[in-house]
């Protein structure tokens, strides 16, 4: 599992970069794009945590 985050991590890394070096976009378009690679980078940091699967199957008992 540790790769698929690590992939969440890379990919996200990508958007927030893409996000900020690229300039012919439109501004909703660049802000949506680093919104997503930052919230998969979150994502990612979170998911590397200790006890994070615990707290996820909990979420998940919840529905």
């Amino acid at each position: 599992m540790g790769f698929w985050y690590f992939l969440m991590l890379l990919i996200g890394g990508g958007l927030v970069i893409r996000g900020l070096f690229k300039k012919n976009t439109s501004g909703l378009m660049r802000f949506g794009t680093l919104v997503i690679g930052g919230l998969l980078i979150a994502l990612g940091l979170f998911m590397f945590q200790d006890g994070s699967d615990a707290i996820v199957a909990d979420l998940f008992n919840l529905w």
